[in-house]
């Protein structure tokens, strides 16, 4: 299973002006201990944090958004080839759709 997490807030400027309502996203992978999430920072510099379903309910509290799919993660997924937060989310499903450059596009993508 993989999880896509949106987030309503950001650090960086250029997501503050140019996202609406969702300003970054990250990616939770299921494993043995609970979830790995890939927090994208900046060009080959990915974060891996060991997160728990109550830390999955923390962020909730703090307004982030989480879109459930059943699918697995791709077998060649490389989060250090990505250039910005959604397109470490598409690769990690495997989404081609070259339009989708925001946050919020993805959700409206991933939900509908």
């Amino acid at each position: 299973m993989v999880i896509i997490a949106f987030a309503p807030k950001s650090s960086k400027i250029l997501p503050n002006i140019f996202c609406r309502k969702f300003k970054h996203c990250a990616v939770l992978v299921r494993n043995k201990h609970g979830f790995t999430m890939y927090q994208f920072s900046s060009h080959k510099n990915i974060t891996e944090m060991l997160i728990h379903t109550r830390d999955i309910r923390i962020l909730g509290s703090y307004g982030w958004f989480f879109v459930y799919l059943p699918c697995d993660i791709k077998q060649n997924f490389n989060p250090r080839v990505a250039w910005t937060c959604v397109d470490m989310a598409k690769r990690a499903i495997g989404m081609y759709a070259p339009f989708v450059q925001t946050p919020d596009a993805l959700y409206k993508k991933l939900c509908n």
